[in-house]
């Protein structure tokens, strides 16, 4: 296999991609000028070592020169500590604080669970969120919100995470977002309004 059909292959695995993508990707890359190709392996190489993983809500975050452990979110305190919403990647975070409407904290799940696929529960962080739960509720979490996309997909991994809180105490509420999102919608893509009114309704 070439250098070229390795680089291929791996824009293949990034989310979203097909082959044909991965390929447009691949051979714009050789357009690129020396420097800018260098710039860019320069970018992947280093970005682990500037961006990590919030210890709190398990996010990527750009330190920044800081040693901090947790994201600005995790470490504003000025936020409603009561309620915890989950959802499944990064940047659905980045949607919901686009809208303005939601000011607690939250935890990525990373990712969804299949319905025909129970293998990719391994790949969850089930047990990061029960950990999560519990370190939390001594401040004060009352309420934790189900922010999946609606489909079979979502609604699956939501009963999962159902499953892994059930045994917690009556005064920890699981709700859902409520049907402001269109189903097949996912919260990556959804308007501010749209996630207001997702928040405001959910039950």
């Amino acid at each position: 296999m070439t250098k070229l059909d390795k680089l291929i292959k791996h824009f293949e695995c990034f989310p979203g991609i097909g082959g044909r993508q991965a390929r447009r990707f691949a051979f714009h890359i050789l357009t690129l000028q020396q420097a800018e190709a260098s710039e860019l392996a320069d970018l992947i190489t280093n970005l682990r070592g500037e961006v990590v993983e919030c210890i709190g809500c398990r996010r990527f975050f750009a330190r920044n020169g800081s040693q901090s452990t947790q994201c600005r979110i995790c470490d504003d305190f000025n936020r409603d500590q009561s309620k915890l919403l989950v959802v499944e990647r990064d940047s659905d975070i980045d949607a919901i604080e686009r809208g303005g409407s939601y000011d607690g904290l939250y935890f990525v799940l990373g990712g969804t669970l299949p319905l025909l696929n129970s293998k990719e529960q391994a790949k969850l962080r089930g047990n990061g969120l029960k950990r999560r739960v519990e370190e939390k509720m001594l401040s004060g979490l009352s309420e934790v919100i189900l922010g999946f996309a609606v489909n079979p997909d979502g609604e699956n991994t939501a009963r999962y995470v159902e499953t892994l809180l059930q045994d917690w105490p009556k005064k920890l509420t699981v709700t859902h977002l409520g049907r402001g999102l269109s189903t097949g919608s996912e919260l990556e893509y959804a308007d501010p309004d749209t996630i207001k009114n997702a928040l405001e309704n959910r039950s």
